[in-house]
């Protein structure tokens, strides 16, 4: 991982706005720097090396596939990354927010409320 991928990746750990997210992601042939899987969303960082002609068909490429997978794609300067993380996380959050809502997923739901005591018995609901 690139300095400004540890960076973030020690951000999204924390699971900001609740959304839990995965590093070094599969994709096909591709690898995805980030992915929350709850709202299908890839995160991409980008750096210099990223304006080569070559480098931008191959990320073309991948955004192309990732669509058609159903996946949306969120690319971030390196740059910016470096000198605002909290606006990319709001960004972030923001995205994910946005894209649960689109795909009709339910965020943040638990299944049971420990505090509320042991789900009701089998047929007592």
């Amino acid at each position: 991982m690139t300095l400004p991928e540890g960076l973030l990746w020690r951000e999204l750990r924390k699971r900001p706005g609740g959304f839990k997210f995965r590093r070094q992601h599969p994709a096909g042939a591709f690898v995805i720097d980030f992915y929350c899987a709850a709202v299908k969303l890839a995160i991409e960082v980008d750096g210099v090396a990223h304006d080569a002609p070559e480098v931008m068909q191959r990320d073309a490429a991948k955004s192309h596939f990732l669509r058609s997978q159903g996946v949306a794609t969120l690319r971030i300067p390196a740059k910016v990354v470096l000198e605002d993380m909290a606006l990319v996380l709001t960004r972030i959050v923001a995205v994910c927010e946005e894209r649960g809502v689109k795909l009709g997923a339910r965020l943040r739901v638990p299944l049971h409320h420990p505090a509320d005591g042991p789900p009701p018995p089998r047929g007592a609901e």
